[in-house]
């Protein structure tokens, strides 16, 4: 079963928490609060689309504090900062490392939600983006040692008869190789394995 898209609100005042929650609901998202950076990251990872609304000013992590973690985790969703106390260096430090936005209380609920559904659109790129290096990855996983050497020579414009030559076997172990290469990816052409390969991170885009 797949996760709901999933709003975090996360804020150490319980008033804000509450009216956040009360509002997104009405307006049919799926809310999850919590009181700190910590209790946030004590759930279970989620791997479905989401954001976060995330004040800046919390105790123990802070705002800055979560996002960097949050960065260094890899994770897709993306944050919205809430804070009573702003400055244009926070904004900017926020917006830098990847913020949707910056938004300082109180603020316009329209505002809040433009923002909300600005980040779960990122979220949803990112997910689609993730899923489809997994996919790249688990069908070169599926290669053997052989197929795979013979793969990073074939990205490289090398022909058979080179490739051949320089492993020293028959070219046509070669073709042999290369066409079930092409059908465990599920391919016809050099173009689409280097697809692959670049989208798996096995060669460098």
């Amino acid at each position: 079963m797949s996760e709901k898209e999933t709003v975090f609100v996360i804020d150490d005042d319980a008033s804000v928490r509450k009216a956040l929650s009360l509002f997104l609901s009405a307006n049919n998202f799926h809310v999850e609060s919590f009181c700190s950076s910590e209790d946030y990251l004590e759930r279970e990872t989620f791997s479905g689309t989401g954001c976060l609304v995330l004040d800046v000013n919390l105790e123990g992590k802070n705002g800055f504090e979560l996002q960097e973690e949050l960065v260094a985790m890899k994770s897709h969703l993306p944050i919205i900062f809430i804070t009573g106390r702003g400055s244009i260096h926070m904004s900017v430090k926020a917006l830098k490392n990847g913020a949707v936005n910056f938004l300082e209380k109180p603020f316009l609920e329209n505002e809040l939600l433009q923002s909300i559904n600005e980040a779960l659109a990122v979220s949803r790129k990112l997910r689609s983006e993730s899923e489809e290096i997994l996919k790249a990855q688990k069908l070169l996983n599926a290669l053997t040692p052989r197929e795979s050497e013979i793969l990073r020579y074939v990205i490289t414009g090398m022909l058979n008869k080179q490739i051949a030559s320089d492993l020293q076997i028959a070219e046509q172990t070669v073709k042999l190789h290369r066409q079930s290469i092409c059908e465990k990816l599920g391919v016809k052409s050099v173009p689409e394995i280097i697809r692959i390969a670049e989208k798996a991170g096995a060669i460098r885009m």
